[in-house]
């Protein structure tokens, strides 16, 4: 069976992760380039006195999608409505949705390349000409009714643009990839989210957390609330370098930032199909994860830390991964 999928955060954990996302550009920390252009559309979109074009975000999950669309609204001094692709069941689901915006109102659209291919086509002419057209009734009886719509800035984010059709993907203004973040950025995103959250961190344990954090600050600040939990409860309250390494040993998330899932992507690849290549829906059954997981949760963090790789014929592990694991190499196993 697959690994369980992660945890609920709690309402609780949920009023914290809204605290530390950022609120002014300045506190938003990374992607300076995307920071860039994005204020130059608004600047300008303020300076024609209209609203800003459509905008695309993909990247991994936890990379500020989400801040960035809420940052975007807060610039324009609008309103922001947040919902997803699979939320969006019928046309009618998404007439309530846009009609329900207020002129200028931004519109965030998680997880956009999920959504139904059918109202895809009812967002289009919502995007370009502010119109909705509608169809109502069957057969012979049917009739066309046409709502006008305010202006509004769709902001679409996704962990996978490729899904999306070319229609859509083009009726958006401008596209930005978000990467994963630097570490030294990082660090500083666990001394700001420290700050807010009370904890007294030694600048050694910051370190620690932003070397295991999946260069991506969602998995940062998740990992440095749990050192604050383990320093509160096993130390004296201040986060040292030994409490942090304790709690992150606790946790099963090794020097490298590797959690239990990617070792088992890892050996599996490794003893079961001696190193690769293999497909992916091979690598799925012999993990026993979802092909989707392992897209979209783990492949990313694999590939950039070089321990996996995607060839024509499948899957490969690296030397880097063997290495790491304690394995050893034999080239022949990656001989494609």
């Amino acid at each position: 069976m697959s690994s369980p999928p992660p945890e609920k955060p709690s309402l609780n954990d949920q009023v914290i992760d809204s605290a530390l996302r950022p609120k002014t550009w300045a506190d938003y920390v990374g992607q300076e380039n995307i920071k860039e252009n994005i204020k130059v559309i608004l600047a300008a979109a303020k300076q024609r006195g209209g609203s800003p074009d459509h905008v695309l975000l993909y990247g991994n999950s936890g990379l500020g999608k989400t801040t960035l669309a809420q940052l975007i609204a807060l610039e324009m001094g609008k309103k922001i409505r947040a919902t997803s692709g699979p939320a969006i069941e019928r046309a009618g689901d998404l007439a309530a949705i846009l009609t329900n915006l207020q002129e200028g109102d931004v519109l965030f659209l998680d997880e956009i390349h999920r959504m139904h291919k059918s109202i895809e086509e009812y967002l289009y002419p919502a995007m370009e000409e502010y119109k909705l057209n509608l169809i109502l009734g069957k057969g012979p009886m049917a009739r066309t009714m046409e709502l006008k719509l305010p202006r509004f800035t769709l902001v679409g984010a996704t962990t996978r643009p490729g899904m999306l059709s070319s229609p859509l993907r083009n009726r958006f203004g401008a596209t930005f990839q978000l990467n994963f973040y630097k570490p030294k950025d990082i660090e500083k995103i666990i001394e700001r989210s420290a700050k807010l959250l009370g904890v007294s961190i030694e600048p050694d344990a910051i370190k620690v957390i932003a070397t295991r954090s999946r260069f991506t600050p969602r998995v940062a600040n998740r990992l440095l609330k749990r050192v604050r939990d383990f320093a509160e409860v096993k130390s004296t309250g201040i986060a040292t370098r030994e409490i942090t390494e304790h709690a992150l040993a606790s946790l099963e998330v090794d020097e490298m930032g590797l959690e239990p899932g990617d070792i088992k992507i890892l050996l599996a690849l490794i003893e079961k199909f001696d190193g690769g290549p293999v497909g992916l829906q091979s690598l799925a059954a012999a993990a026993l994860e979802e092909e989707d997981t392992i897209l979209d949760m783990y492949e990313p963090y694999l590939m950039q830390l070089g321990f996996l790789e995607r060839t024509p014929k499948g899957r490969v592990a690296s030397k880097l991964a063997y290495d790491h694991l304690g394995i050893k190499y034999n080239r022949q196993n990656n001989l494609l």
